[in-house]
């Protein structure tokens, strides 16, 4: 069968594109960045496109043709810079829905979840919710998908979260530690998409996948720990009052194109559980519980590597920014000391002040640069470039400055070294 996958370069798509075309379907893979996808999965066909911007039927057509099924893992968990959760899951939806309407489509799978519960005003709940009624009423042959929290061999979002509390040291700081959690395995969802398309699982069905146990959030970072090889840990309660000014920082963040986990929408979801209303089995599928997932996939250092650079992610970046946000503006701040010392290195006084101003204003253009996601790279690279820079031009005009261990020229080479890290860990799939 050929296969549309939407999303095909996230957490759950390349999962399900995988297993579609190990099972020898044609699998064409749509991606807002194609790059990634296409060098890590070369053997899939890849389509770049936007979804957020695919709102009518005729910008879907020309995606569908020779398609007979399209299976969405695409989702927004919150708006922000890179992400418009209506346009992406409910706007683009329809327009699809009446385009497959029009075409050779004999089936759209949806990854959806579910949409009642405490979080269910969210802009994320309440657009797959109209996003699944229209589905059902647009007389396509279709089969929703519900997982619970999905896990799998890699992190994302919500499974990365859990991950990075489990490595915190001495305690573990918990919202809402006694939140009740189901599980999806992320191989369980492929294996229903890959159901539904050989027709094992029959158009109309709308399925919750979740392994029957029950877990608190206290548990499920206890399980792990375990996973990781971390050991035992005290949990401290944190309350609400605390958590509302994090997801506020969280939510500002995502409008710079950084999707953490800890936003409003992700806490309103925390703070009701996850959990399917009865368990589920599919006749010969038993749904694998969080300690079956975690078993077959044992943790390795690299995991623990990821864990704990996942809570220091942001610290890395924040830090970053200020370092170089305070090195223009103290150098503005104290120009006429700032120029002198270019002036004592042989330059003009003409060369020293624009020298000061061109490089005060290139380095809090960079610290300003590190905190948007979108601009985060170039900035980071324009450190080490600049600070390179910096230390040549330094040597050749005033070379006895190496001289001094806590000197200008030596403090610039861990900020080198913070800049390759934050480059290091910046893509986030």
């Amino acid at each position: 069968m050929r296969v549309l996958i939407l999303g095909g370069n996230g957490f759950i798509g390349s999962s399900v594109a995988r297993a579609l075309a190990c099972r020898g379907h044609a699998v064409t893979a749509l991606a807002r960045n194609r790059g990634v996808g296409a060098r890590r999965m070369p053997e899939l066909a890849w389509q770049e496109a936007d979804i957020a911007r695919l709102r009518t039927p005729s910008h879907w057509q020309p995606l569908l043709a020779q398609v007979d099924a399209v299976v969405n893992c695409a989702g927004a968990l919150q708006d922000g810079a890179r992400d418009d959760v209506v346009a992406v899951q409910e706007v683009a939806m329809q327009a699809l829905y009446r385009a497959a309407a029009g075409s050779q489509v004999r089936l759209i799978v949806q990854i959806s979840a579910r949409t009642d519960g405490g979080a269910a005003d969210t802009a994320f709940l309440a657009s797959k919710r109209n996003a699944d009624a229209a589905l059902k009423a647009s007389g396509m042959p279709f089969v929703i998908l519900r997982p619970a929290i999905v896990i799998g061999r890699d992190a994302h979002g919500g499974s990365a979260l859990l991950r990075a509390l489990a490595a915190v040291p001495l305690a573990t700081p918990l919202v809402h530690g006694g939140t009740p959690m189901q599980f999806a395995a992320l191989d369980d969802v492929s294996e229903c998409v890959c159901r539904a398309l050989d027709g094992r699982l029959a158009a109309g069905t709308d399925l919750d996948i979740a392994a029957p146990e029950v877990l608190t959030l206290a548990q499920t970072v206890d399980r792990h720990r375990q996973w990781l090889g971390v050991p035992p840990r005290t949990a401290i309660a944190v309350s609400e009052i605390i958590a509302r000014p994090v997801a506020r920082a969280a939510d500002l963040l995502g409008h710079l194109g950084w999707r953490s986990p800890l936003r409003s929408t992700a806490m309103a979801a925390a703070a009701g559980g996850v959990t399917a209303p009865e368990p589920n089995e599919l006749p010969e599928l038993r749904f694998k519980s969080l300690d079956e997932t975690l078993r077959d996939a044992p943790g390795g250092v690299q995991d623990l590597w990821f864990a704990r650079l996942y809570l220091l992610k942001p610290v890395i970046f924040g830090t970053s920014s200020l370092f170089w946000l305070l090195s223009g503006i103290i150098a503005l701040l104290r120009f006429e000391a700032s120029a002198a010392h270019l002036v004592d290195a042989g330059l003009s006084t003409a060369a020293a002040t624009i020298l000061t101003v061109l490089t005060s204003l290139a380095d809090i253009a960079l610290g300003v640069g590190v905190i948007v996601r979108r601009y985060a790279g170039p900035a980071l690279k324009g450190m080490v470039a600049l600070s390179l820079a910096y230390l040549a031009a330094a040597t050749l005009l005033s070379p006895t400055l190496w001289a001094d261990p806590l000197g200008p020229l030596v403090k610039v080479l861990p900020s080198i070294v913070l800049a390759l890290v934050a480059l290091a860990i910046l893509d986030e799939r």
